[in-house]
């Protein structure tokens, strides 16, 4: 849940990027558990007939029983456990009793708070059988994540990353939402970096745009979840202030993992254990 200009705390502000401790990966492999053990939890209940409000309660509850509480509720006035984005929605798509239908693809995104820790992760579902074009769109944007994911090691930087995603979504066809992008994450629930998930484009108005070129150090934690549209990337925010579309209300799919550099690469913090990563998860 963040805004490629968002600057929510004094590290935001000012680019300085937390270096955390051993003891801190521990809490984020705790708090990113719960998160993975959430979405695990939701997928039988993802059908058609199912309103995202029922999805929404049954994370609520989750985290409540499991000690923890949902970071989203009272964030900027939110009052949610969970966000669910459907089809043409890109992200921050507010739960509702409207149901779900054959052929839906959806994004939910959790954020359990766990000891002071934030387990912030998001992933694809089905409700139903999807078509064609959606299902190799929500493959695709699940192979971006991970390749964003195996470009992170010590020296590399937040670049590398975003060429990777950029240039498998672009050979596919596809393209990457500019507008929104991951973020530093731990103690507090956004915070620097940003995490673009481009490595550069041009836009004919204000030139050429480029991901920063940050080097990554062991003890950073940050996200990444490339959103990538069937269309164009462009982005349209709805008047209830969180919920963005397609503009051109193409599909649109994402998914996000909370990840730490270590000495000697990366360690995904929100892996599913039951190995349910990604749709179908029957």
């Amino acid at each position: 849940m963040q805004e490629a200009d968002f600057d929510e705390t004094l590290d935001m502000r000012t680019g300085k990027i937390r270096i955390h401790t051993p003891e801190d990966f521990e809490g984020m492999r705790k708090a990113g558990r719960l998160a993975a053990e959430c979405l695990d939890m939701l997928a039988p209940h993802v059908k058609p007939g199912v309103a995202t409000a029922h999805l929404d309660d049954l994370a609520r509850e989750f985290m409540l029983d499991n000690g923890a509480v949902p970071a989203t509720v009272g964030y900027r006035g939110y009052r949610h456990a969970s966000c669910i984005s459907i089809n043409h929605v890109i992200c921050h798509g507010i739960p509702s009793d409207k149901a779900l239908k054959e052929g839906d693809i959806l994004n939910i995104d959790v954020t359990p708070l766990v000891d002071g820790w934030h387990g912030d992760t998001s992933r694809m579902y089905f409700a139903g059988e999807p078509k064609v074009k959606a299902r190799r769109l929500v493959e695709t944007t699940y192979e971006c994540l991970m390749l964003g994911v195996a470009a992170v090691k010590p020296g590399a930087t937040l670049r590398d990353i975003g060429f990777a995603i950029q240039r498998h979504a672009e050979a596919q066809g596809f393209s990457v939402v500019r507008d929104f992008c991951g973020h530093g994450v731990g103690r507090v629930f956004h915070d620097a970096p940003n995490v673009v998930h481009y490595g550069e484009y041009r836009d004919r108005i204000t030139g050429v745009h480029r991901a920063p070129d940050t080097r990554l150090e062991p003890g950073m934690f940050f996200t990444i979840e490339p959103m990538i549209n069937e269309g164009k990337p462009d982005v349209k925010l709805l008047k209830d202030g969180w919920t963005a579309v397609s503009r051109d209300k193409s599909l649109s799919a994402q998914f996000e993992h909370s990840v730490g550099v270590t000495e000697t690469g990366v360690e995904i913090f929100t892996q599913s254990p039951k190995g349910l990563n990604k749709p179908p998860y029957a």
